[in-house]
């Protein structure tokens, strides 16, 4: 598997910058096509007012501002990716973020987002998108902390292996940019439980298919100290090996329009500290 498509969500945010980097960092090391999706919202809010009785129709101020603002996203994003001599496209749609990227997401190998900042207002469902594409999306998510500068990712990749389906789907999905790693660090936490998952020497078996890949990869067995649930153990190991990328699977479901996440992948959607490669 390589990647040659990457789709990145293109908006005003005080964060896309660094999103934009990620994203040309990633599409230069590949080889890949770059496209910056925005996305205007307008369908989803015809909608919903003509549902409510109110005509289904913006007025034309309202109409040009949020487009102008689309374009705007985009316009960044061109400057950027053109300035980092990436392969690139620029793409609008009048669908809401959470529809549009999920359509554009099958037609990507990776789709680059920025992790929820709880300190910008906005759209409940905006601040679940992170969640919501890693869990819908069909496609791995990178997540880029909105707090720090990541200069690469290719240094020091570090694995939460507990032998599940998405665990098994993210270290599969991450291949590309594991090979390109020059360590990589499978971590098990607790291998004794739940019984026979691991097998004989846990971590063993996922170590040979990565070696067999061309991934330079050792095994750590961990156990989360005390107190500490493993998200933040893993987040803390992270911190003490020195790594620059974060691979598990994304555990959870949707209920209505309320994301049910697992607590390891919540609390690392919280608090990631590097960028965090995520699969379902």
């Amino acid at each position: 598997m390589t990647y040659k498509n990457i789709l990145v969500h293109a908006d005003l945010s005080p964060h896309a910058a660094a999103r934009y980097a990620m994203a040309c960092q990633v599409a230069l090391a590949h080889e890949a096509h770059l496209v910056g999706a925005a996305f205007t919202g307008l369908t989803a809010a015809c909608y919903r007012d003509a549902s409510f009785g109110y005509g289904g129709m913006l007025a034309p101020a309202e109409l040009e501002a949020v487009s102008n603002q689309s374009a705007e996203a985009l316009d960044r994003f061109v400057v950027q990716a053109a300035n980092a001599g990436a392969s690139y496209e620029r793409r609008i749609s009048d669908d809401d973020a959470e529809t549009g990227l999920i359509l554009q997401a099958r037609y990507a190998d990776l789709l680059v987002l920025s992790q929820s900042d709880p300190a910008l207002s906005g759209p409940s469902f905006l601040r679940q998108l992170p969640e919501h594409l890693a869990l819908h999306g069909g496609r791995p998510v990178l997540l880029v902390p909105h707090a720090g500068k990541f200069e690469h990712i290719d240094q020091h990749a570090l694995i939460a292996w507990d032998g599940s389906r998405a665990a098994t789907r993210a270290v599969t999905d991450a291949l590309p940019l594991l090979r390109r790693s020059c360590r990589t660090t499978v971590a098990v936490f607790h291998a004794q439980t739940p019984y026979g998952m691991h097998g004989e020497q846990p971590g063993a078996d996922i170590a040979l298919y990565l070696a067999r890949h061309g991934v330079r990869v050792e095994v750590a067995q961990q156990h989360a100290p005390a107190g500490l649930d493993i998200g933040n153990a893993l987040l803390s190991l992270s911190a003490d090996i020195g790594a620059d990328l974060l691979v598990m699977g994304a555990y959870g479901h949707q209920r209505w329009r309320e994301v049910i996440l697992g607590g390891v992948t919540r609390r690392v959607l919280e608090s990631m500290t590097l960028p965090v490669l995520m699969s379902h």
